[in-house]
């Protein structure tokens, strides 16, 4: 058993063993920020899927009202003139080939990377470093679109991707600690309903089975299944 600090063991003191409402999560998990930095507040949610059917493997994004509270790095992989509108757009790092060779010696300085679909058969060879990473572009996270500029603004507005991991968990960021209360209950129920529309047809029985909030130092905060279901 891993043994706890005794800051994590005091604030751990303040959450009890039952389903908190949103708000009342919300207010537990400001209490339980302790480190020196401004924390993330991030959500897990249990599901009743089988990731390893293919119509189950949930996957998508959603655009958070109040973003996370964090600069997202994007790069795009594009050729003229589509690099000049992720420039326009806001994108951190835009190019083609030169940024297929710093990925391939190991760089990945990035959040986020936006591919048009006329470089995925080069990009795709790359699937075995960017995949573990979480980092290759997707048509279904919308970032393989010839709309590069869109894209770009959405993510840096604060659109978020998400999965189902193996265990049948979805893990994100919702914001930071120092959001307003009602910010981050905004964030948290948007991210909620994205995820009750996303329930496969094909999952029997209880599809949420859990959910949890906490800061990137805290204990977990369970959060009633029955009102996430009703946002």
């Amino acid at each position: 058993m891993r043994k706890r600090s005794k800051r994590y063991t005091s604030v751990a003191k303040k959450v009890e063993k039952k389903e908190y409402s949103i708000a009342e999560a919300v207010e537990l998990v400001k209490q339980t920020a302790s480190a020196k930095f401004p924390e993330s507040v991030d959500i897990a949610v249990r599901l009743g899927v089988d990731p390893r059917k293919a119509d189950q493997a949930i996957r998508g994004t959603v655009a958070l009202p109040h973003g996370i509270g964090k600069e997202v790095r994007v790069l795009v992989i594009a050729k003229p003139p589509k690099d000049e509108e992720a420039r326009a757009a806001g994108a951190d790092h835009v190019g083609y080939k030169e940024y297929l060779e710093k990925i391939q010696q190991g760089w990945a300085d990035v959040d986020v990377i936006i591919a048009t679909p006329d470089v995925m058969g080069e990009l795709g060879k790359l699937g075995k470093i960017l995949g573990p990473r979480g980092l290759m572009p997707n048509p279904k996270s919308g970032t393989v679109t010839p709309d590069v500029a869109k894209a770009v603004k959405e993510i840096k507005a604060g659109k978020i991707e998400f999965r189902v991991d193996k265990e049948g968990n979805v893990h994100a960021i919702v914001g930071k600690v120092t959001f307003e209360k009602e910010k981050l209950i905004e964030n948290i129920q948007t991210f909620l309903s994205t995820i009750v529309r996303a329930k496969p047809a094909t999952a029997k029985g209880q599809y949420i089975k859990g959910i949890s909030i906490s800061t990137t130092m805290g204990p977990g905060i369970r959060i009633n299944k029955q009102e996430a279901v009703a946002v």
